[in-house]
């Protein structure tokens, strides 16, 4: 059978992130630096709460890491450029014997992005897998865990625009790209989405990540991103994306947050806030929050669509300032599976 990609509601050991290190993750004032750690170190304490948070760190961040985080949270040093764990990390997957093994793609930026540096995060999916205890299954696919998501029955959402866009894979085809993630995590129906939200195709954006548009809560259920605002763009984005997912499962629709544009007064540009971007932990989920007139709405529906596990929110707006949101930060290590 190989190996499989667990859903992210699976039993888990660990939460895996990394804390922001000098450079953009970290801004050019001490007031982006503060609100950085704090952003991302809140999100440690969530997780940890509820299981085992490792956070790997920048040697010259371990003083401020240390101050911030919870005592419990276990840190692990490393050269770091950025800190988006989830992209990259190792995607932790079961062998057909049930253990754990971390698949290691190639990261180089998401698409080598003008303005990102990867000399450093490159190497972080083997640091981690091998400070996890766990086999290494090297991958020649350039991708992101931000550009995956599975329902641990062997259905992977993608969008085309990254696993197959500028600067990634541009020579594969999708059959390869197919064979790939059925080599490393077990895919056997690959759902293909043209795109992703309209901000994540400008500046420091990911250029189409499925993890804040739709995920997996169960086999054959799908929570989609659903901005009902016409005067957004991503309007007709929503509209095209649920088209193709109905064919296949039950959508649900999670509203976009009601704010549409950065600022105070909302004149800025189109926000990606997405309640989409969440992480499933053992019995809760850390979601995102955004001092907006829909959160208490979006924590109901993920109530519903995760029953028996708490929701705690944590406000996502600094980390979705830096490019991302909470399941952006995080990367979960399932349990061994039972034989």
């Amino acid at each position: 059978m190989g190996n499989v990609m667990p859903p992210e509601w699976a039993p888990q050991d660990r939460i895996w992130m990394a804390f922001p290190a000098p450079g953009y993750s970290l801004g050019e004032s001490e007031e982006e630096a503060a609100e950085a750690r704090t952003a991302w170190a809140a999100v440690a304490g969530a997780c940890v709460e509820f299981e085992p948070v490792t956070v790997v760190v920048d040697p010259s961040e371990v003083a401020s890491a240390r101050a911030l985080l919870d005592p419990r949270i276990e840190l692990v040093e490393a050269p770091l450029n950025d800190a988006w764990m989830r992209d990259m990390g190792p995607t932790f997957v079961h062998t057909e014997s049930g253990d754990v093994a971390g698949v290691d793609w190639v990261f180089n930026g998401w698409g080598a992005a003008s303005w990102a540096r990867w000399d450093l995060d490159e190497r972080i999916g083997v640091f981690v897998a091998e400070a996890a205890g766990v086999p290494v299954v090297d991958s020649p696919m350039i991708n992101e865990g931000g550009g995956i998501h599975v329902d641990g029955e062997g259905t992977v959402l993608v969008t085309e625009t990254v696993q197959l866009g500028e600067g990634r894979n541009e020579t594969w085809t999708k059959a390869e790209v197919e064979a790939e993630l059925g080599r490393t995590i077990g895919a056997t129906d690959v759902v293909w989405l043209p795109r992703g939200l309209t901000r994540d195709y400008e500046t420091y954006g990911t250029r189409g990540h499925v993890d804040i548009v739709a995920t997996f809560t169960a086999p054959g259920q799908v929570l989609l991103h659903w901005q009902d605002d016409p005067e957004h763009p991503d309007y007709e984005v929503s509209r095209e994306l649920e088209a193709i997912l109905a064919e296949r499962f039950e959508v649900t629709r999670l509203p976009a947050p009601a704010t549409l544009r950065d600022g105070a007064d909302q004149e800025g540009g189109w926000v990606d806030w997405s309640y989409v971007n969440h992480l499933v932990v053992n019995g809760g989920v850390i979601a995102c929050s955004f001092d907006d007139a829909h959160d208490a709405a979006a924590v109901a529906i993920l109530e519903r669509a995760y029953p028996g596990r708490r929701v705690v929110t944590v406000d996502a707006r600094p980390i979705f300032d830096r490019g991302g949101g909470i399941h952006c930060i995080t990367q979960q290590q399932p349990s061994p599976a039972p034989v």
